[in-house]
């Protein structure tokens, strides 16, 4: 498997103190979260990057507050036609 590894500074993280268990999953699940927000990526590709099935990926992006569907234009209007 090819990963990739993105170098951040400690000073931008939480204290230790404050820095959950689940720090690095969380930050996959954001990262994949945003990509998908932006529609920089597929929500397949978005749970397979956090280690979501794709489903269990919209669910969680759903609660997090980002739409799943980004209609405009012609493509709103003719959804309520």
């Amino acid at each position: 498997m090819n990963t990739l590894t993105i170098e951040l500074p400690v000073k931008g993280l939480p204290s230790p103190a404050e820095l959950a268990d689940n720090f690095a999953d969380e930050a996959r699940f954001l990262r994949a979260l945003k990509l998908f927000e932006l529609g920089r990526i597929s929500s397949d590709k978005a749970g397979r990057l956090c280690g979501m099935g794709r489903v269990e990926f919209l669910l969680t992006a759903s609660r997090a507050g980002v739409p799943l569907v980004d209609l405009k234009g012609d493509d709103l209007a003719e959804e309520f036609v």
